[in-house]
């Protein structure tokens, strides 16, 4: 199947107990951090009662000026993970558990190409978002 975020198809309704999100780029990393009302409900659509919600978000202010800026993203900081996009998350039914730094080495521990890469090279400001789709 191919769909994006914010349009997935009806028959994948409640069908997670768990979305991982793991260093998104382009449309997806612009849906989950700047972050879009339609693609968030999207994926609270996937989501069973109870389901977690886990989100890898890495994005450089200096390396990835161009990509941040073409995708009007903010500044993802902890006062903006912990802010706005929290308020966000919860306007779109999910209750926002931890926001914290990943170390190098807890993001080499993803089974991603892209995050060992990341893991064993320059300095990256990582955050891991954990959240849950509360039932009711």
């Amino acid at each position: 199947m191919r769909a994006a975020v914010e349009d997935l198809p009806p028959e994948l309704s409640g069908v997670a107990d768990r979305v991982t999100v793991v260093l998104p780029w382009g449309s997806l990393l612009a849906a989950v951090a700047r972050p879009s009302p339609a693609a968030l409900r999207g994926i609270r659509g996937l989501c069973q009662p109870g389901a977690a919600l886990t989100l890898v978000l890495g994005i450089d202010s200096a390396r990835d000026l161009a990509e941040a800026a073409r995708l009007g993203l903010p500044s993802l900081d902890a006062a903006y993970l912990e802010g706005p996009l929290r308020a966000a998350y919860a306007a779109a039914g999910f209750t926002v558990e931890s926001v914290r730094p990943l170390m190098p080495d807890g993001l080499a521990q993803w089974s991603s190409t892209w995050a060992k890469r990341l893991g064993h090279g320059h300095a990256r400001t990582v955050f891991r978002i954990e959240a849950c789709a509360p039932a009711g």
